[in-house]
């Protein structure tokens, strides 16, 4: 197994741990274990792998004539999907200009979660919504544990922090992640 397919299982594994982890926790506290719940954990399972779009996105969209642009969409070509989602995956550190992984779009992301969470009658919306934060909050860990830094979150943002205002940005998205999923 070479070191793409180790980084892309290692990101899976991490990112299905924590969206395990806090849907039990938020199952248990609310005593939700009727079937009728199986939706809001549908709802976490593609907004886990949502924010991942983010980088088709990037390759199509924003930035297709970059050299790895480039290369993940002639692998999507030729069909060798793994590969292209481990390129994908593996250069995301390189890439600062990503749309769902930055701050700017985290905070109107979780003003539009709040409504989500507070108004919809949805559970498929309100896991969708949740585990799409909650994978955010995840790669901005990520980003702080092994860069030592978050950054590239804070490119284009309209104010400007220091290290110690970037983590409270970041305490305060755990706070918003852990407070949302027991407000409905």
């Amino acid at each position: 197994m070479d070191y793409s397919q180790k980084h892309m299982k290692k990101d899976l594994l991490t990112h299905f741990s924590f969206f395990i982890t806090y849907f039990l926790l938020v199952s248990l506290l609310r005593r939700w274990f009727s079937p009728e719940y199986i939706v809001l954990w549908l709802g976490g399972v593609i907004g886990t792998f949502l924010p991942d779009v983010d980088h088709l996105v990037y390759a199509y969209i924003l930035k297709p004539k970059e050299a790895d642009s480039m290369k993940a969409s002639t692998l999507i070509s030729q069909q060798e999907y793994t590969k292209s989602w481990n390129l994908l995956i593996q250069t995301q550190g390189n890439k600062s200009d990503l749309l769902f992984h930055s701050a700017f779009f985290q905070t109107l992301f979780a003003i539009l979660a709040f409504l989500i969470v507070t108004t919809s009658g949805s559970l498929l919306a309100k896991g969708l919504v949740l585990a799409f934060l909650l994978h955010l909050l995840i790669d901005q860990v990520t980003d702080l544990a092994e860069k030592k830094n978050m950054d590239r979150w804070f490119e284009g943002f309209p104010i400007s922090l220091d290290g110690i205002q970037k983590r409270w940005f970041l305490v305060g998205n755990i706070v918003i992640v852990l407070v949302f999923g027991f407000l409905f």
